[in-house]
This record gives C-alpha cells, sequence and structure tokens, in this order.
C-alpha cells in the first residue's frame, strides 16, 4: 500500500486506512477527482493511453498490475469487446511434443492461460504424479491446489503457491475477459473453495516468469527447484515451462532419482 509519503505529499487529517486518498491519487495522475471516481469504478470506455500511463506511475504499479491494468482498458472498449465465447482446443504441435521427450534433465510442460496442462515429458508428470493421478480431466493447477488435499503436503509453502495461482489466473481473466471456459474454472473454484473465493476477491496479479519453488514429493522427498517460462510465440496462449534443479545439489539428486522412478513405471 503506497503512503502520502512515498510520493511526496503531506499527509493531512486522520485516516481510516494508511494508503492514498482518491484525490491524492487524482493529483498524482492529473486528472479531475471525478474522472478518476469513473476509473475507479470500472467505467474506462475512452481513457487515453497517456492517462493510464500516469496512473501507472501515479500507484508505482509493478509490471503485472501495469499491464493487467491497460488489459481491463484495452477490454472497455466497445469497439474492441467480442462475444463471450468457448476457445476451441487447443493443440500442441507434434514439434513441441519433440521438445519436451528431448528435454531430459528437467520437468518440462506446455500449458495454456487457464493453467491447464496440455503436454507434459515423463519428468514433469513424476514430479506431478498426484496432480495427474487426481485429474479427472486435463490436469490443471488450480485445481489440484484448491481441491485436492494433497495439494497442501506437496507444495512445501502452500499459501505461496496458492496466491501466485490466483494472481496468475487474475492476470489472465484481465487479458482475455471472454473466455467462457476460464469463467467457469473460476466459478466452479468458487463455488467449491472458501481459499480460492477469498483470494480471488483481493484482484491480485503476477507475471509467472521465473523463480524458485519448493516441492515434498511422496517419493524423493523435499526439491527446490527453479522454473523458467518460455514463451512459444507462434502458439498464442500456449507456454512451456521447465523446472531445474542446481547442479550438485540434493534437489538433482531427487530429480534424477525421479526421472529413473519414471522410467520404471513406463516399462511396468
Amino acid at each position: 500500500m503506497i503512503t502520502p509519503d512515498q510520493v511526496g505529499l503531506a499527509a493531512y487529517g486522520s485516516r481510516r486506512v494508511p494508503g492514498l486518498r482518491r484525490e491524492e491519487v487524482a493529483v498524482l495522475a492529473g486528472v479531475s477527482v471525478p474522472y478518476y471516481t469513473r476509473l475507479e469504478r470500472g467505467d474506462m470506455h475512452g481513457v487515453s493511453q497517456g492517462v493510464l500511463e500516469a496512473l501507472a506511475r501515479a500507484l508505482q504499479l509493478d509490471d503485472a498490475e501495469r499491464s493487467h491494468l491497460f488489459d481491463l482498458a484495452r477490454a472497455a472498449q466497445p469497439a474492441m469487446t467480442p462475444p463471450r465465447r468457448r476457445q476451441t482446443r487447443q493443440r500442441v504441435r507434434p514439434s513441441v511434443h519433440h521438445i519436451l521427450d528431448a528435454v531430459t534433465g528437467a520437468a518440462a510442460f506446455v500449458r495454456n492461460g487457464r493453467l491447464d496442462i496440455l503436454a507434459a515429458n515423463h519428468l514433469c508428470r513424476a514430479l506431478y504424479s498426484e496432480m495427474f493421478s487426481a485429474a479427472m480431466r486435463l490436469p490443471n493447477s488450480a485445481r489440484f491446489i484448491f481441491l485436492e488435499p494433497a495439494s497442501r503436503d506437496f507444495y512445501v509453502d502452500w499459501d505461496k503457491a496458492a496466491g501466485d495461482t490466483v494472481a496468475v489466473l487474475r492476470s489472465e481473466a484481465g487479458r482475455d475477459p471472454y473466455d467462457r471456459d476460464l469463467s467457469d474454472l473460476v466459478g466452479e473454484l468458487s463455488t467449491r473453495s472458501d481459499e480460492f473465493r477469498t483470494r480471488w476477491a483481493a484482484h491480485n496479479v503476477r507475471q509467472h516468469l521465473t523463480g524458485v519453488k519448493h516441492f515434498r514429493h511422496p517419493v524423493v522427498g523435499e526439491l527446490s527447484l527453479t522454473y523458467d517460462r518460455l514463451d512459444l510465440v507462434v502458439d498464442p496462449g500456449l507456454t512451456m515451462f521447465a523446472y531445474t534443479a542446481e547442479p550438485g545439489s540434493r534437489s538433482e539428486e531427487a530429480l534424477n532419482l525421479l526421472g529413473s522412478w519414471s522410467a520404471e513405471l513406463t516399462a511396468s
């Protein structure tokens, strides 16, 4: 939360919350208070890029929050508002499957914006074995985290994993608010999980680019893996992720054991 002193404004009067008042944000963005109030209420029809940039600076938005703001503004333009529709089934090209199969030292998979895992190599299936075994349809990270009790043991920091997942879905909803399948997923999770519903109402957004995740696998124990996102440029909406371990680490040893375990399962 941004406070007046962080943006060089003098604080005045008592405040129920420590953040900026509506009037202060309007001053920082160079717009009138009524105009900012309209934007704050979601009426972004006709808003210019300059105003959006000014708001992003005034609110000190990070990259994910700034992108989300611009996505919401684009969705609010009547000429750009398509009817709500279901996406055609997304298919992973054979050459992408070949890439996944060629990756043997990392857990790799392809997912869409709704967090469905559409394709995965053997090591990924071994790492996420509980997610794949629990899935009645396409494996989905959000369903696993919020609807499967096993996820609370699998993710060492379940609370962070849950928060990041909701923030990624919220960002996707801003990019494509007319995706009925995404709306159905959010509705399902909101109905079945109080945890999801509370986090969704917070409107946090996040970009899932790179970082470290900590797992507790039922076969090999704890692993700390670095993930990296690789956008599939010719396949809009699809993204490849690869999870690797630090060379010489306990996690690399565990990942190698997972590979052997996966090979035994495949052979049996």
